[in-house]
């Protein structure tokens, strides 16, 4: 029976898919039907889908958390289909710090380890102890270790040989007692000795003077990957570009701010109908409405153009791009 998929992402395209699953427990991926096309969907925050899905959508909602003490830290399971800002505001209160600088990132538990979702200098790979995930070929559960889900930059095994083979149901995340606050970036260099509720607070505010709430403009968040870029490159943008905010990778490689090169490449308020390069944060894309998935298509050409143009560097989208039948991703001269 089709389904509208137009509130169950949150830059909102018109779209409507064959087949709607909900998944409440995790016993219902035994009778759910993997045989045509398939996306997995948790909160629909890094999805949008372009046009009509020919396919099934799986809607991960499965709730749940069991924290296990231990000597050193603390274990917590947690069911894939529980929200990521809510888990950590629970840890900060219950005095489990590690998690605040990933604050307010939206999306599931579930959805997390997929890309690694990362920000203000932390990457969830650090806290992971497990993915335990149902393989569908075998329809039994699997599980993870850290090392085994290949993690990189925005990056993981489920993204590569576990693509369409898996569903992620629970994450073992592990949170040390002993705090190392991690201050390196933006306004958390101006904290002295703060406390875990005083970096989440300052996370909390700095996101929100920044992106744009969904459910008030609707957005994908940060669209746009931050690109790792030799360090030869970024020696000769750096004589050219002073100011660009760079990080290091390893070294050979530095990241550098894809929002930045965005605004410096004077693409702020850019619009294609209705989507627009946002005012404020030039790496999030808003969706005023009115507008196809060949309007987002055509947007995002247009930068990856103009970035190539200006600093010769090849800018990819961070958010999942679903068109009739699958994941695509679109790349300079080309859309796959």
């Amino acid at each position: 029976m089709a389904q509208s998929l137009q509130s169950f992402h949150t830059f909102s395209l018109p779209s409507q898919c064959q087949h709607f699953y909900q998944i409440d427990e995790v016993n219902q991926l035994l009778s759910t039907d993997f045989s045509g096309p398939f996306c997995i969907l948790g909160e629909g925050s890094n999805t949008v889908f372009l046009s009509d899905y020919q396919g099934s959508v799986i809607h991960m909602n499965t709730k749940g958390i069991d924290i296990e003490q231990q000597s050193d830290g603390f274990l917590l399971h947690i069911a894939a289909g529980e929200n990521w800002h809510q888990l950590v505001a629970m840890t900060i209160a219950n005095d489990m710090a590690g998690l605040e600088n990933l604050a307010l990132i939206p999306g599931t538990v579930g959805a997390a380890p997929v890309q690694n979702i990362g920000a203000y200098g932390v990457e969830l790979e650090k806290f992971v102890s497990y993915v335990e995930y149902f393989d569908i070929a075998t329809k039994t559960i699997k599980r993870l270790t850290k090392g085994e889900c290949q993690f990189g930059y925005r990056d993981s095994i489920f993204k590569h040989a576990l693509k369409n083979q898996a569903v992620i149901t629970q994450v073992g995340l592990l949170l040390p007692k002993k705090w190392q606050p991690v201050l390196s970036y933006g306004p958390l260099q101006q904290l002295s000795e703060p406390s875990p509720q005083q970096v989440f607070e300052q996370i909390i505010t700095t996101r929100n003077s920044k992106l744009p709430n969904p459910s008030e403009l609707a957005n994908a968040g940060s669209f746009f990957k931050n690109p790792v870029i030799r360090n030869e490159q970024l020696a000769l943008l750096l004589k050219q570009y002073p100011e660009l905010p760079h990080y290091f990778v390893d070294a050979e490689h530095h990241k550098v701010a894809a929002g930045w090169l965005i605004e410096q490449a004077g693409l702020k308020g850019f619009k294609v109908a209705g989507i627009e390069v946002h005012q404020q944060q030039a790496l999030v894309l808003v969706n005023h409405g009115n507008s196809t998935g060949d309007d987002l298509i055509a947007m995002v050409k247009h930068v990856q153009q103009q970035i190539w143009h200006k600093y010769q560097i090849a800018l990819q989208h961070e958010v999942r791009l679903i068109n009739a039948e699958h994941e695509c991703h679109i790349e300079l001269g080309a859309s796959s």
